[in-house]
């Protein structure tokens, strides 16, 4: 491989970062991209993270409840739902953020979002599990 062809490589591959590690000491590519990345790990490290971590909620469903059946957020936080069933498959339906699931028995459905809005919202099975899944509901509030 050409240096000119390396060097356009490893520009278009750390955004020029390595170009000099690469020149200064003859370093090979990967040498080169490691520093690149030590590089670029440095500075976010110094700069510090500015999107919070998820919130994670577990919810059980089950015949004919969810658990819990009120969810309190805050606005603008970045939440996962992690969803599981104990007997069958339900639906989990969240009409007002359109988020909608399946949640099997023996798996987690996982559903990541951040509420944008505040107030009271209504979520629902929306897989006919029963006698009792007309009042298979629970409830989102979101405060600012």
């Amino acid at each position: 491989m050409t240096r000119k062809i390396r060097i356009a490589l490893i520009t278009v591959l750390l955004g020029g970062l390595a170009i000099i590690p690469l020149f200064a000491q003859q370093r090979s590519i990967a040498d080169a991209i490691n520093a690149g990345a030590k590089r670029i790990s440095y500075s976010s490290s110094r700069q510090g993270t500015t999107q919070a971590e998820p919130k994670v909620i577990h919810i059980t469903a089950k015949k004919f409840e969810y658990s819990p059946s009120t969810i309190t957020l805050k606005k603008g936080e970045p939440v996962v739902l992690e969803l599981s069933s104990e007997d069958r498959t339900h639906g989990f339906n969240l009409k007002e953020f359109e988020i909608r699931g399946d949640v099997k028995a023996g798996e987690v459905t996982r559903i990541a979002f951040t509420p944008g809005k505040t107030g009271s919202f209504t979520f629902s099975c929306d897989v006919f599990c029963g006698g009792g899944h007309p009042d298979m509901s629970g409830t989102l509030v979101v405060t600012d």
